[in-house]
């Protein structure tokens, strides 16, 4: 069972006032932010690449790095995989995020087939790959998936987003968070957006490339 898919954006409104009418502080920080962005991404070895590059940078620094993927034709898994070490690195990619991007062309991911597996499943298929950790697998079902109960605890910006919301005297940790999120189910997806959102208001930034 995939759960409950997002595909639109009265999908998200569904979800965030199902959490504001079960949490205030939701409600108070959806008066702040406004109707949430839909954030459907497409499917496939782009989109995770796409996240891959987003890992641990400035949002202006992977756009710069994507858009010279992009010039150079490295967002599909051929040129990528026969790309050198050495090609990759000069439009931007780290050592380490080069190395991970051919170890994702060379995974051989059905994608299709990761529309039918249960959330769970999806993320242990697509940590199987070296440099797809919890957080990149999560913001692939939550985005190219739309599954709506998908969250992403090990994210700064949710954490921080969570502590100012719910007067926390620190960040919570990722397994607290997670522990907090499990109140939000069904919709741990749309509380994703909200807080992400409320950061946003809260700091004039962005959590991460929407």
């Amino acid at each position: 069972m995939t759960g409950r898919i997002i595909e639109t954006a009265a999908d998200v409104a569904e979800g965030a006032a199902w959490l504001a009418a079960r949490e205030p502080r939701f409600a108070a920080a959806l008066a702040k932010t406004g109707p949430l962005p839909l954030r459907r991404r497409p499917e496939g070895f782009g989109q995770l690449l796409w996240v891959i590059v987003g890992q641990q940078v400035s949002t202006a620094s992977a756009a710069a790095i994507w858009a010279r993927l992009e010039a150079a034709g490295f967002t599909d898994p051929g040129p990528v995989g026969a790309a050198s070490q050495n090609e990759l690195r000069a439009v931007g990619l780290s050592r380490q995020k080069a190395r991970y991007a051919q170890a994702l062309a060379a995974a051989g991911i059905d994608y299709p087939a990761l529309r039918g597996l249960p959330d769970a499943a999806v993320i242990d298929r697509l940590t199987e790959v070296p440099g797809i950790g919890h957080w990149t697998a999560e913001i692939y079902a939550m985005f190219s998936l739309g599954r709506a109960d998908v969250f992403a605890p090990g994210d700064l910006a949710l954490k921080e987003a969570a502590r100012v919301l719910f007067g926390l005297d620190e960040r919570p940790r990722e397994a607290e968070l997670r522990r907090m999120a499990a109140a939000w189910s069904p919709w741990r997806g749309v509380a994703a957006r909200l807080l992400w959102a409320y950061y946003r208001v809260m700091t004039n930034r962005e959590g991460i490339r929407s």
